[in-house]
């Protein structure tokens, strides 16, 4: 499988997906113009991952900040991530915050509510 290898811009996270590593990382900031659109490569991407995935497949979400439609395209990632782990394959997300941006630490704690696979909350401490 080809990696997805997204640069970043003001308005869209990089995005980093290697299936022969299983680590991937999303960083940045997510307020595309079109969050479906922008996140839709990525889904169907990870569909593919989940036929033949790694035995450990690590994801980092690193973001500053992220809108309301990119919450939900966020979720859409995550919900694959949790088919991959129902899969009896092991799944860790780390969910990076800086330490003084609680916005950021209750949205990982949401998410961790939502789906069954192990979060790590990891503090950015400048």
């Amino acid at each position: 499988m080809e990696p997805i290898n997204i640069e970043g811009t003001p308005k869209t996270p990089t995005v980093r997906f290697d299936a022969r590593e299983g680590v991937f990382e999303i960083r940045g900031r997510s307020i595309p113009e079109n969050s479906v659109e922008f996140y839709k490569p990525i889904v169907d991407w990870l569909d593919n991952y989940k036929e033949s995935p790694l035995q450990k497949t690590v994801v980092n979400i690193r973001l500053e900040y992220f809108n309301t439609s990119s919450s939900k395209c966020i979720l859409d990632v995550f919900k694959k991530l949790e088919a991959i782990h129902k899969a009896k394959n092991d799944v860790e997300v780390n969910w990076y915050y800086e330490e003084d941006d609680e916005d950021m630490l209750e949205a990982g704690e949401d998410y961790e509510s939502i789906i069954r696979v192990p979060f790590k909350m990891v503090e950015i401490v400048e």
